[in-house]
């Protein structure tokens, strides 16, 4: 027995250094897989988007070769949205932030001229469009003479445009500047929004730019598809005009032909004036008005007040500015919000 304990202890101490050697071998493969996650993850584009329009544009361009992530949360009014430092120190890490600008994100100047030299690429996604202008306060006289070639030609040029403005000159508070911002509510323009994101993707991420390029031109195609929709369906109703609770569909009506009322100016938290709301009952009591358009996320009690005075019914026309909780319940995305807006405007301009 005392003979063979040297010989067994030995055994043992050298199993137990066999298990242990295995052991941290394990380990060490173990660890080898999230950091192989961790360098794979950096071929991987960080970009930050400001509000849902912009999130969906740029979800659809990048495809899985990108995390991309939304600023404001869903459900939020965007207008008035400010990032929080969170947020400003997730768009500072980022490599891209994609934003609709002509004056919509009044807290974009700040942000980019504090990240300059830190290799963030800002990305306006409404340049080069063709913006209209647009003021706080809407004119409200009604006479409505809108040529409908100037729907025409903001929507032949929406490759070409405004130049960028130096910084200092798109402050503001809120009131959107000298345009309106609400660019991606007609499929024409949004197409020229989705190219300008691709191309920045493109030119952040060269070796990927074929797939960006794929995948921008599918999504293109579905948005061709909704204005050739739009096109034909608008083309043929009864009237023209609609009446909406904000100002936000000045680019869909000079698009396909129509004319825009409405009852408050490009922010949809901006009180009417007494005048104004007086004017917009009149006109839709001479027009015949059926139908009070309000929208989501912010209180219809303005369209609701209205539509009682002059007899019509209130429905929703969705600006698309944010997803409500109802919206992403039923996985509702861009494309078919605006098949929804569709059939609501078509409905409307028939009654």
């Amino acid at each position: 027995m005392n003979k063979r304990t040297p010989f067994l202890s030995a055994l043992i101490v050298s199993s137990m250094i066999l298990v242990l050697a295995g052991c941290g071998s394990a380990a060490k493969n173990d660890s080898a897989e999230p950091a192989a996650a961790t360098v794979a993850g950096k071929d991987k584009l960080k970009i930050e988007t400001s509000f849902y329009p912009m999130y969906e544009f740029t979800r659809q361009v990048a495809g899985d070769l990108a995390d991309v992530h939304l600023l404001v949360p869903a459900g939020t009014e965007p207008h008035d949205w400010e990032p929080t430092p969170k947020d400003m120190a997730a768009i500072e890490q980022a490599d891209i932030l994609v934003y609709n600008g002509a004056g919509l994100e009044s807290w974009v100047d700040q942000v980019v001229s504090g990240s300059d030299g830190k290799g963030m690429t800002a990305v306006e996604a409404s340049k080069g469009l063709e913006l209209i202008p647009g003021t706080e306060e809407e004119d409200h006289d009604h006479d409505h003479d809108h040529d409908a070639a100037d729907g025409d030609a903001h929507a032949a040029e929406a490759e070409t445009g405004h130049e960028e403005e130096p910084a200092h000159e798109h402050e503001h508070e809120h009131d959107h500047g000298a345009f309106d911002p609400h660019v991606w509510l007609s499929p024409k323009l949004a197409i020229g929004e989705v190219r300008t994101i691709e191309a920045a993707l493109s030119a952040k991420a060269p070796e990927h730019k074929a797939q960006f390029e794929k995948n921008a031109a599918a999504y293109i195609a579905k948005l061709q598809q909704l204005d050739e929709q739009y096109t034909k369906e608008l083309s043929g109703t009864k009237r023209k005009d609609f009446v909406t609770q904000h100002a936000a569909f000045g680019y869909l009506a000079h698009t396909y032909g129509l004319t825009q009322v409405s009852i408050a100016g490009l922010s949809p938290e901006q009180e009417p004036s007494a005048q104004a709301m007086a004017e917009v009952v009149k006109f839709a009591k001479a027009h015949q008005v059926k139908t009070i358009f309000f929208e989501t996320l912010v209180s219809s009690s303005v369209a609701d007040t209205i539509a009682k005075e002059v007899g019509a019914k209130s429905a929703v026309l969705n600006p698309i500015e944010g997803l409500t909780a109802e919206d992403e319940a039923n996985n509702l995305d861009y494309l078919q919000i605006m098949q929804a807006n569709l059939t609501a405007l078509v409905k409307a301009l028939n009654e």
